[in-house]
């Protein structure tokens, strides 16, 4: 008796496909690509150079372009595990308490924005197929409800480099990232402008 068309080997019925070898590689160059920033960063001298005042210089000497070459570099120090309170110092530094508030919101969005673009075009989303089950528990909560999650996410962790990595990586749709992360970093970036608003007066 003749087996019928597709019964040969192969995955069962409700398996995943099995992984290719750029599959299997993907999760290793995020590991490169993490580690790769971080020493660019380092041995660059960018973490160290940028520091507050030279951002809010830098910004300042470029006139009406200030606020898109402030994005930029937040996008770029991002990258580069720059962190984040350089940035918010200086957009409040270099704009006040209101103006600095909203530019450093958008900056901050554009920049964890640019950060899931990179890793998700290297990484794919290879957190999506590990099975283990602590894992697949945060998983499952992310796909049921990921604007609200990634909202708490954002408020408690707010610019960390791993969890933009995390999130990147999951099977989350950028739609649901962008605006998590919106609705998420209006809070703690408030926050800590009132705080440096207090702090530089």
């Amino acid at each position: 008796m003749t087996e019928p068309a597709g019964s040969g080997p192969g995955p069962e019925r409700g398996e995943p496909p099995p992984k290719s070898r750029w599959q299997k590689l993907r999760p290793f160059l995020v590991v490169v690509l993490f580690v790769g920033l971080l020493v660019l960063g380092k041995v660059t001298g960018l973490v160290d150079r940028l520091d507050t005042e030279e951002v809010r210089a830098t910004v300042a000497d470029a006139g009406p372009w200030g606020v898109l070459l402030y994005v930029a570099i937040f996008a770029a120090g991002e990258l580069v595990h720059v962190p984040g309170m350089v940035f918010v110092a200086a957009g409040v530094l270099a704009w006040g308490r209101v103006a600095g508030f909203f530019v450093t919101l958008l900056a901050s969005i554009v920049s964890v924005s640019v950060s899931f673009f990179v890793v998700r075009a290297v990484g794919g989303k290879a957190l999506a197929r590990i099975d283990k089950p602590f894992m697949r528990k945060l998983l499952d909560r992310l796909h049921a409800r990921p604007i609200l999650t990634i909202v708490i996410l954002r408020a408690v962790f707010w610019l960390a480099p791993p969890l933009n990595y995390a999130l990147a990586l999951s099977s989350v749709r950028f739609r649901d990232y962008l605006v998590g992360s919106a609705l998420g970093l209006v809070v703690p970036i408030l926050l800590a402008v009132a705080v440096l608003d207090l702090l530089f007066q």
